[in-house]
């Protein structure tokens, strides 16, 4: 799974830089649709799985509607009121403000109707287990954190590099290479020290690479840039993988599937709050700085930029420069807004989880086909 997660990860920067320079744009979101159905149709012929037989008098599950659509309009209030606010409108107006309170209230109706859920989308004892709590909050940060490379890191190959599309793609993607071939790896390392200890050394690890990236020179050759993104994978493999498992662990088959959905939509949650946070970030850091631009009338924001430096001809020498140094300057305040999100990952690991994770056995009994969980605990710092 690692190898074709990385061989799909490489490979997709590097071809949505060949839609963009040989295609049209909207080619990006078009390509998913065959290979899609393709995902489908594999899933439906092939993924066969044995029926499992409720206890007698066992109610069916239910699925909690209520609470998904809940969710989901709580998440879209609360992205819309980050994305727009200080730029479609300022952040203490009546639609910002609207927009955060109808959040607010959403989120506390959304609380309401899991409380009262037969069958949960969001049980509460996902956030009131310390083990189950910690890892989500931690692997939040890391979703938090993503944010600088995948999202602007390409911006600032092109922008400040001068690369084209399909060589920002390759900038990337080298974070792939090393991200699977650490995971894989882990396993030596959290059986020796544990999953606690294990995830500590790989976030920490990232902090130091994520503070490195403002020290870079301007502008810099695309080897430095590329060397971070390598050993940022190394590190964060070597963080998301062993939470993971060792949150699984934690929980009977019965809680599984619930416990890794939360921890993978409180990753989602964090790499959406921060694309609009660091959107938000690196926006202020570009109306700063084109305040005293040689060029009078440049609009700010990364996309204007980014526009304006595609046609380098039509600006001065001195105009260039200076909007290659506000994107620079933008997306080294981004990485250190990454580096307090790793920072917080760490402090959540050292502070609040357990320092040993509760590992679960369980025994398979071969006869009856069912897994039963000892009640005895295997602990493993």
């Amino acid at each position: 799974m690692s190898t074709v997660w990385a061989t799909s990860a490489v490979a997709g920067p590097v071809i949505g830089g060949l839609l963009a320079a040989y295609a049209d744009w909207r080619w990006i979101f078009l390509i998913n649709l065959p290979v899609g159905a393709l995902a489908l149709w594999l899933v439906v012929r092939h993924l066969h799985e044995p029926s499992r037989p409720r206890g007698a008098g066992a109610p069916r599950p239910r699925i909690d509607w209520a609470g998904a659509l809940a969710v989901f309009a709580t998440g879209a209030l609360l992205l819309t009121a980050l994305v727009q606010g200080g730029v479609a409108w300022p952040w203490l107006s009546a639609p910002s403000l609207g927009l955060l309170a109808a959040s607010a209230v959403l989120a506390v109706l959304t609380v309401v109707i899991e409380r009262r859920a037969a069958d949960p989308i969001i049980p509460g004892w996902v956030w009131r287990r310390r083990t189950i709590a910690s890892v989500n909050l931690a692997l939040g940060a890391m979703g938090l954190l993503m944010v600088a490379p995948t999202v602007f890191l390409p911006t600032y190959a092109q922008s400040v590099l001068g690369l084209g599309p399909i060589a920002a793609g390759f900038v990337l993607s080298v974070m792939t290479l090393s991200w699977p071939v650490s995971a894989a790896l882990s396993n030596r390392v959290y059986n020796r020290i544990g999953f606690r200890r294990t995830a500590i050394i790989g976030m920490g690890c990232a902090l130091l690479i994520l503070l490195s990236f403002p020290l870079l020179p301007y502008p810099g050759e695309p080897w430095q840039p590329a060397l971070i993104m390598l050993l940022l994978g190394a590190a964060l493999g070597l963080f998301q993988l062993p939470l993971i498992v060792g949150v699984q662990s934690t929980v009977g088959w019965s809680e599984r599937g619930t416990t890794t959905a939360s921890v993978l939509f409180c990753r989602q949650v964090g790499q959406s709050l921060g694309a609009a946070l660091f959107g938000a970030v690196a926006n202020g850091v570009l109306a700063s700085r084109l305040a005293d631009a040689p060029a009078p009338g440049l609009q700010g924001g990364l996309d204007a930029i980014s526009h304006a430096l595609d046609d380098p001809g039509a600006l001065s020498a001195a105009a260039t420069d200076h909007l290659r140094r506000a994107v620079d300057a933008a997306v080294d305040q981004v990485y250190v807004g990454a580096a307090v999100a790793a920072a917080v990952a760490l402090l959540v690991l050292v502070f609040v989880a357990p320092r040993r994770f509760p590992i679960l056995t369980e025994n398979t009994d071969a006869v009856a086909g069912t897994a039963a969980v000892s009640s005895t605990e295997a602990p493993r710092d």
